[in-house]
């Protein structure tokens, strides 16, 4: 086994971009974040490999600006698995490819059951990888030699992976299913910062009245705050359900709260002031949250036999169509079509004739393979479940 080291050296660091840049062919890109231990999403190791040139572990902390990386591999195709979980950390770094080819995703429109990197790799190469350092904190510094080790082999086949999915994409003719795929995930959009990101406290459910979703709220902001200031994620600190557990014992003092058992965390005590303070917040606010939040999402299907018989049925034939579709093409249904999109569209369309299912479909984001696969099946079910006859509620008096 190879001895790696992470490149922390600006020396050592641009003589391995020159390196890069003389390699050939698509680079493999990888990344590792301290996600469950750091509060931010950025990138504690990039790995980067390419013919002709190696393995390269770089550390982005130590580094800082890590442009002459850009300029060295940045006209090539990057190959990278779940691509969509590395780019934003990648593009922290003004890290952005051209053109990418992910492998995951690869896995999944060729109807692999298992697309873990390692599954994957053991299909197309017979390579069995260890993966016991997945989950480790990447933050850690020095790195251990072991998870050195583990950072190289995620990268070091990956370009042999993606020329045997490649070949398995050209078969089965989906080579530019993949391609349109692949430019969705690269130019999608990060989804909008919530209202009201407080709302994903676990158990909010079970708090009642709006004095006390303002403590919630109190609460949630103040370990927020302090967990992007110490960057320590935020569940390290005060767990969801010991914030909850204050909510719900409505303390009236400071050494109640300190008593309560449930009030756990490492920051619990040692920040209790803090947590105090943002109690009495919620308590004299004056700016009460709502207690019923407006949502445009759709009702759950099974509720739409009774509040929007047109729709279910609408919805009940499209969705066999539309599984029957990606059975034939040999790719979990979701990646044929959102679910999303499906819903959206039959709970009330704008018109059943295939343009319009088309319109709406692409409206909805849907790429052009997408449409062309289930735009008439939807139309032809759509038209289909409107002559059906409903049934007739037996009374039982």
């Amino acid at each position: 086994m190879a001895e790696y080291s992470a490149i922390d050296d600006r020396t050592e660091f641009e003589e391995a971009c020159r390196t890069l840049a003389a390699g050939s062919g698509p680079v493999a890109v990888d990344v590792e974040r301290a996600s469950g231990f750091r509060y931010s999403q950025r990138a504690y190791l990039v790995q980067v490999f390419r013919r002709g040139a190696g393995v390269f572990l770089f550390d982005p902390p130590a580094l800082g600006d890590v442009a002459a990386l850009q300029a060295a591999i940045g006209d090539a195709e990057w190959v990278l698995h779940a691509a969509s979980q590395d780019l934003p950390s990648l593009r922290e770094l003004n890290l952005e490819p051209a053109t990418i080819f992910d492998t995951e995703l690869a896995a999944r429109l060729l109807g692999l059951e298992r697309v873990g990197l390692g599954a994957v790799v053991e299909h197309t190469l017979g390579i069995t990888l260890a993966k016991e350092h997945s989950a480790a904190d990447w933050s850690t510094r020095p790195l251990p030699a072991s998870w050195l080790e583990y950072a190289a082999l995620d990268v070091e086949h990956l370009v042999d992976v993606r020329d045997a999915l490649a070949a398995e994409l050209a078969e089965t003719g989906k080579t530019e299913i993949a391609e349109q795929e692949f430019a969705a995930t690269l130019t999608r959009l990060p989804k909008p910062p919530r209202d009201e990101p407080w709302r994903r406290l676990s158990g909010l459910h079970r708090v009642r009245g709006a004095r006390n979703l303002a403590i919630a709220r109190e609460l949630w902001t103040a370990r927020e705050e302090y967990a992007q200031q110490v960057d320590v994620s935020p569940g390290r600190l005060v767990p969801d359900r010991a914030l909850l557990a204050a909510v719900l014992a409505a303390p009236t003092s400071k050494q109640a709260l300190a008593g309560l058992r449930d009030f756990t965390g490492r920051a619990s005590r040692t920040e209790l002031d803090r947590w105090w303070q943002a109690i009495v917040r919620g308590r004299e606010s004056t700016e009460l949250p709502r207690e019923r939040v407006p949502s445009d999402a759709l009702p759950p299907p099974r509720s739409w036999s009774d509040r929007n018989p047109e729709a279910d049925r609408r919805y009940k034939a499209a969705r066999l169509t539309v599984e029957a579709v990606a059975e034939e093409l040999h790719m979990p249904t979701e990646n044929l079509l959102t679910p999303d999109h499906l819903r959206r569209l039959a709970w009330q369309p704008s018109g059943v004739e295939v343009e319009a299912v088309a319109d709406e479909l692409e409206s909805l984001g849907a790429r052009p393979w997408q449409i062309a696969h289930t735009a008439q099946k939807i139309s032809d079910a759509f038209v289909e479940a409107a002559q059906t006859p409903v049934e007739p509620v037996e009374d039982d008096s």
